[in-house]
């Protein structure tokens, strides 16, 4: 009996892994590459948006001077650009910024429509790659590592040549199934073992759902309700958290195909719900596109045939058997054979080497200074402890500024970020919002004043691109020239609360975040004792 059950599992191993078999693997790519494509596209929309602001010459955080830091702290320029790689380091003027915005965005399309698949892909990657190394407002993220890891992933999945048609003839890698599938066990096995193995107090004593909705970034109306359930439904909500992380990625290797349906199904549910009720970007989006690549042609042409649609099953399942391999030198196969172990187990190291499990400074130098130095900063073999400590109040800083020296306080209205009372998130998911989310989540991983300080700078220097990041300009008379930052508490109300005042929250000054900043009589900027 043992005998045969350890042989069943390893046949179904080996089926996961996509080695072997005559599973073929055209639908799931294709979808999968539509759906990175998509999600990139957002990214660079956002950069392009937002870009000048945030990493610009003159934004809140300029690509030059982080990258002037670096080079300062590194023994010389080599060792710079591989702790920050970065096209930055050409130039990072404005010009540059918008260029690389726009190639990106460009790049993504060609992912969307098959133009150049492989290039495309790879210089979606590395363009966005160039983003993500250059300071707080893309490394204090969860979502760019994932992109990235998927991007890079996806040069293996894509399509040969120039223009191999909207529907290509070559059968997809092989090797790259293998990858996409075991970072998508990564990423839900690692995000359930950060909640529920080394998660905080709230994962155990089973009141996180009974906080969550109230403490994510842009809470909907949906995740407002939600938050009126009782205790015993936050509870299920937990199980089916536990069910999605921990269990799934088991059942979808060793269950076969019936049961790689339902740990998709399950995932495609569980992800909505997390979009429908918290915003969190485009996040969802992509797990959810990720998770298509379990599933195989034949397993998706027997669900449209369950469907009833015979003529479209007979169109995939034709397309799908016209696929030809195209012959790879033994030299190439193992190299990407062996690149793919490395990034697997790189990715592994990082989760494992954290302030939870193990901490970095306990690893021997002789491993931790290369895997860092050659792997760390690309970002493209990650971590996923997703949601694992999660806060039990929502804080929000507020900025506020005066132009009659201190009488009255006009305040700057974040577009989706909740700051009033009668205020919910709108629905903007899968738009990303950075500047918004990485306020809010500097307010949840540190508490240095550093980044709200510098906005506030630009507000009082009235630089028109941070500006236009708010809903609207408070000063249209007359420049402000004090600028303060005041933390508050923010609470849902309840259900009778709402209906009798129109009130969301319940707002609690906490006192100010950091020191008033004033504008001096030559222009400087003051800090006030």
């Amino acid at each position: 009996m043992i005998p045969r059950l350890l042989g069943q599992a390893w046949t179904r191993l080996k089926d996961f892994s996509a080695v072997g078999g005559s599973a073929t693997y055209l639908w799931p790519s294709w979808v999968l590459l539509r759906g990175v494509g998509l999600v990139y596209i957002l990214m660079f929309a956002g950069i392009i948006h937002e870009g000048q602001a945030l990493v610009g010459p003159t934004g809140i955080m300029p690509a030059h001077d982080f990258l002037a830091a670096m080079l300062k702290q590194c023994a010389n320029p080599v060792e710079a650009f591989l702790r920050a790689p970065s096209l930055f380091w050409i130039g990072s003027s404005a010009g540059m910024v918008a260029a690389l915005g726009w190639l990106g965005l460009a790049a993504a399309v060609a992912v969307v429509l098959n133009l150049w698949p492989r290039w495309s892909m790879f210089a979606a990657w590395l363009l966005f790659l160039s983003f993500a190394t250059t300071g707080a407002f893309f490394s204090e993220t969860a979502t760019d590592p994932l992109m990235l890891e998927v991007g890079l992933l996806g040069v293996l999945l894509a399509p040969p040549g120039m223009l191999p048609g909207w529907l290509p003839k070559i059968a997809p890698r092989r090797i790259a199934i293998f990858a996409l599938r075991w970072m998508l066990f990564r990423l839900m096995l690692e995000a359930g073992l950060s909640k529920f193995v080394f998660g905080n107090a709230l994962w155990r004593d089973l009141t996180v759902m009974d906080l969550m909705y109230q403490t994510a970034p842009f809470p909907t109306v949906l995740g407002y309700w939600d938050f009126q359930l009782p205790h015993i439904l936050h509870v299920g909500e937990i199980a089916l958290t536990f069910v999605a992380e921990i269990l799934m990625p088991f059942l979808m290797i060793f269950g076969g195909k019936r049961w790689r349906w339902f740990a998709f199904g399950v995932w495609v549910i569980f992800q909505a719900g997390i979009e429908l009720t918290n915003n969190f970007g485009w996040l969802q989006v992509a797990a959810i596109a990720l998770g298509v690549v379990i599933l195989d042609d034949a397993m998706i042409v027997d669900a449209v045939r369950w469907l009833r649609l015979p003529q479209l099953a007979d169109f995939l399942a034709a397309r799908a058997a016209a696929l030809v391999a195209r012959p790879v030198p033994p030299w190439a196969r193992w190299t990407v054979r062996a690149a793919v172990a490395v990034q697997f187990a790189v990715a592994v190291f990082f989760y494992v080497v954290s302030p939870n499990r193990i901490p970095i400074e306990r690893v021997p130098g002789f491993v931790k200074e290369p895997v860092v130095l050659l792997f760390g900063a690309w970002r493209s073999a990650n971590a996923y402890a997703l949601f694992g400590n999660l806060k039990s109040v929502r804080e929000v800083v507020e900025f506020s500024g005066s132009n009659d020296g201190g009488e009255t306080w006009r305040t700057y209205e974040y577009r989706y970020l909740v700051h009033r009372v009668d205020q919910i998130s709108p629905y903007i998911a899968p738009w990303y919002p950075r500047f918004e989310a990485i306020l809010q989540n500097n307010m949840l991983i540190t508490s240095s004043p550093v980044l709200y300080q510098s906005v506030g700078a630009h507000l009082l220097r009235r630089d028109p691109q941070v500006v236009k990041l708010f809903r609207r300009d408070p000063f249209p008379d007359r420049p402000p020239m004090m600028v303060r930052m005041s933390t508050y508490r923010l609470y849902f109300t309840d259900a009778r609360t709402l209906r009798a005042s129109g009130h969301y929250w319940r707002k609690e000054y906490q006192g100010e975040f950091a020191p008033m900043m004033l504008m001096g009589e030559n222009g400087e900027i003051i800090m006030s004792e």
